[in-house]
């Protein structure tokens, strides 16, 4: 089983420099061990349903430590009985513009 997540979370209480905050979230994903790909509008990252869950409410859970308002966003890709579509997407897509 694969989910992907596209997250994107950040406080909005805490002025206009916000990638000290960021950076706490992605450091969480990064220390997981699942697979992610960072980018400059969120992280997507690869799991299984728990495992990406998991890290999902272990970044809001730090942000709400010291943020009174989070914004955040998700969108979700599941597919049964598959793995590393994170980077098997992309590299499909890339074969087709190649052909």
């Amino acid at each position: 089983m694969s989910v992907i997540v596209d997250l994107a979370m950040f406080p909005v209480d805490k002025g206009e420099s916000l990638s000290p905050y960021v950076s706490r979230a992605v450091k969480i994903i990064r220390e997981s061990g699942l697979a992610h790909k960072f980018g400059p509008m969120g992280t997507s990252i690869e799991g299984s349903w728990p495992e990406v869950m998991d890290v999902v409410s272990r970044c809001f859970e730090e942000l709400s430590r010291d943020c009174h308002r989070i914004y955040m966003t998700m969108k979700m890709d599941y597919k049964k009985d598959a793995q590393g579509r994170l980077t098997g997407k992309i590299q499909s897509v890339e074969k087709k513009l190649q052909a």
